[in-house]
C-alpha cells in the first residue's frame, strides 16, 4: 500500500490523497507536477526512475488507511 506522502520534497507544497499533481518513483519519493516537470525533466533526484501520477486514494479509503503525515523534504533542495 502507497504510504501517500502529504508533500513535494522540492517546494514543500502540500499534496493531499486525493491531488491528480502528485508525481512517484517506484520507491514513493513524492514531487508535485511543477517540480516534476520543469526541475527535473520526470527523473526522480534520489534513484533515477521515472516519475508518474500518484493514485488518488478514494475517501472512503482514507478512513482505514490513512495517508502519511511525514513530511519528506530534501535538505539541498532540487536541481535547478
Amino acid at each position: 500500500m502507497l504510504e501517500m506522502r502529504p508533500n513535494c520534497e522540492c517546494c514543500d507544497c502540500d499534496l493531499p490523497p486525493s491531488s491528480h499533481s502528485a508525481r512517484i518513483c517506484t520507491f514513493e519519493c513524492t514531487f508535485c507536477r511543477t517540480c516534476a516537470e520543469t526541475r527535473l525533466a520526470m527523473r526522480c533526484p534520489n534513484c533515477g526512475g521515472n516519475l508518474v501520477e500518484r493514485p488518488v486514494r478514494p475517501d472512503i479509503l482514507l478512513v482505514r488507511y490513512p495517508a502519511s503525515t511525514k513530511r519528506v523534504v530534501k535538505d539541498e533542495g532540487c536541481p535547478a
